[in-house]
């Protein structure tokens, strides 16, 4: 027996996790100069991070050789400031996944069903088969989910629903309506995690008081992150809200110090900076406009997005990603979540997006 034969099948069997390909690794595997390089792979902000943010970090630099506050607290006081939830609602997590699997591993276990959708974010079956549980896929509706479906998924055997809005990687969008209406009728006894990672890029028209219905449905733990809008991504840090009492069982298995000093620091401070948020999603609107009229001259299709990234067809993206890396472009190809002939591209700054298009349509040869 090898100690490799003890490691459970569940976790044996788990494909990993494929990011993003760093701007460094494609420039070592091609010949290409760093700064030839525009990447458009990791839904990452391209104005970089918020300017209070950084000055934060400067200031923070001196206390590196302490211990972070376990508990957070003045992040959690900067959320509960900015959003009106009590700080013992707030679990915080070294980015949202880390929230997200801790919510998972609070009521999973071999038996065990999580319902997520068809294209959701590749973590939640991930997380779900390393702690043994059975994943429950239901078929997308346009690309998106569908409620109905996900609702007629839940068994008494169902402990966790993984929901994200906007979606990622398809950009999909559930309105607060019906969202409000979905949660009213899963059972009680069955956690839902509403992943709200891209909700800062939503229209003001189209947005929801999710944080409010933490007191009508105590099921429910919404997850978010500082790594989209706020430009943290290098940092890990996010938060989820929920009733107390969930927040208390989550605080038991999480880590102690799972948010460095640096990444509380720096998200308590970008929560204040109101006018780069601004910025940033303005960034991204006309940046969606930009890649939506480049697709349209090209004769491709996409699906309309309320994130910062787009889905487009372009037949084998495999060959089409390897092309463009070729020209020091960086896309994500999402065959990994069943779609082979498309890719998702991050929004990127004017000139990024006009190089992507350009470079696609050399390659497609229109």
């Amino acid at each position: 027996m090898r100690v490799i034969d003890h490691v459970p099948a569940a976790i044996r069997s788990l494909a990993p996790y494929q990011p993003g390909k760093p701007i460094e690794e494609l420039a070592r595997e091609r010949g290409l100069r760093e700064t030839d390089i525009v990447k458009l792979a990791s839904n990452e902000n391209p104005l970089g991070m918020s300017p209070k943010a950084r000055a934060t970090l400067d200031a923070t630099a001196a206390e590196g050789a302490r211990y972070p506050d376990g508990n957070g607290f003045v992040l959690k006081e900067a959320i509960a400031r900015k959003f009106g939830v009590a700080p013992k609602r707030l679990v915080l997590g070294n980015g949202s996944n880390d929230v997200l699997e801790l919510a998972a591993r609070i009521v999973l276990q071999p038996g065990a069903e999580a319902v997520y959708s068809q294209y959701a974010f590749a973590v939640y079956p991930l997380v779900t088969q390393a702690l043994g549980a059975r994943p429950v896929e239901v078929p997308a509706k346009d690309y998106g989910h569908d409620l109905e479906a996900m609702l007629g998924a839940i068994t008494p055997r169902t402990r966790i629903v993984f929901l994200a809005n906007p979606n990622n990687p398809t950009g999909t969008f559930v309105p607060g309506e019906a969202l409000e209406s979905f949660l009213a009728r899963v059972p009680e006894d069955v956690l839902v995690v509403l992943d709200e990672a891209y909700g800062e890029y939503l229209d003001p028209t189209e947005r929801y008081e999710s944080l409010a219905w933490v007191d009508r449905f105590p099921n429910l733990l919404v997850c978010r992150t500082f790594s989209k809008i706020y430009g943290l991504a290098s940092l890990r840090v996010g938060y989820g809200v929920a009733r107390p009492e969930l927040v208390d069982v989550i605080n038991r298995i999480r880590q102690p110090f799972n948010v460095n000093a640096f990444a509380l620091a720096a998200a308590a401070a970008a929560l204040e900076d109101e006018a780069f948020v601004a910025r940033s999603a303005e960034l991204n609107r006309q940046g969606l406009l930009q890649l939506y009229e480049g697709f349209a001259r090209l004769g491709l299709r996409w699906v309309p997005s309320r994130g910062n990234f787009v889905m487009v067809h372009v037949g084998d993206a495999g060959a089409v990603n390897e092309a463009l890396l070729d020209r020091g472009v960086i896309v994500r190809p999402i065959a990994g979540y069943g779609l082979p002939e498309w890719l998702r591209v991050t929004v990127g700054l004017p000139e990024e997006n006009a190089r992507f298009l350009e470079a696609l349509a050399d390659i497609l040869c229109i």
